[in-house]
């Protein structure tokens, strides 16, 4: 049994990072030590000690355990494009062994470490290789963000139906407002909880800005997510 957790989503910018803070901050207010990792990151502006990445700063600001930046993300890319397609461009191969090895390192260094895929579920790592296979790999319950907003029912489906077709754990889903015109939301999230078979985790309203903190109070972490 682990604490930790793979977050992924029903796409691209419905809000991972927020959610994969606010993860670590509930873990932190049960008393536990959390550290954030994400694995891939592509998009960097220029900082003073290097290339920086905006979800990977939230991620290491929302840690209560200090961690080099080469473990907590790895793989970091100039170009905010696919990982595959930035990696390419780089003449870089994202190693999956690596990225395992790199988890195993703040393993042991928390009580928790939150993982934050890229993208969806399915986004290619390599020719042969997609977040999905990395999911896998580091075989930890996976907690699935649904962005609300029209179409994320038939996304938080098939998002589900790709994490139990690989044998994965899903701890739960957690429906954060993307679009705050959407009409029928509370439908929408009904609709959901019967259709995903997976406990709701929380509902986070639309934040501008975004605030990890206050989302962290809309989250029940499930008893799966606490045993250790």
């Amino acid at each position: 049994m682990t604490r930790s957790c793979f977050v992924t989503g029903t796409d691209t910018e419905i809000g991972k990072t927020l959610i994969a803070c606010a993860l670590l901050h509930a873990y932190r207010d049960k008393g536990l030590t959390a550290v954030g990792m994400k694995p891939v990151a592509a998009g960097a502006s220029r900082g003073k000690a290097g290339p920086v990445n905006d979800d990977v700063e939230a991620l290491v600001d929302a840690s209560s355990v200090a961690a080099g930046r080469d473990l907590v993300n790895p793989y970091l890319f100039a170009d905010p494009v696919a990982p595959h397609i930035a990696a390419a461009g780089e003449q870089r191969t994202i190693d999956p062994s690596h990225i395992v090895a790199c988890y195993r390192q703040l393993a042991a260094l928390a009580d928790v470490v939150v993982v934050e895929g890229v993208g969806g579920f399915r986004v290619p790592l390599g020719e042969r290789f997609d977040t999905a296979d990395l999911a896998c790999r580091l075989a930890l319950p996976v907690v699935l963000v649904v962005g609300m907003r029209l179409g994320c029912i038939n996304h938080a489906l098939l998002t589900a139906e790709a994490i139990r077709s690989r044998k994965l754990v899903c701890a739960g889903w957690i429906a954060n407002q993307v679009d705050p015109h959407m009409q029928r939301q509370a439908e929408n999230i009904a609709a959901l909880d019967d259709l995903l078979g997976m406990p709701r985790i929380g509902t986070v309203e639309y934040l501008r800005p975004p605030d990890a903190a206050v989302a962290a109070t809309r989250l029940r972490l499930p008893d799966q997510l606490l045993a250790g």
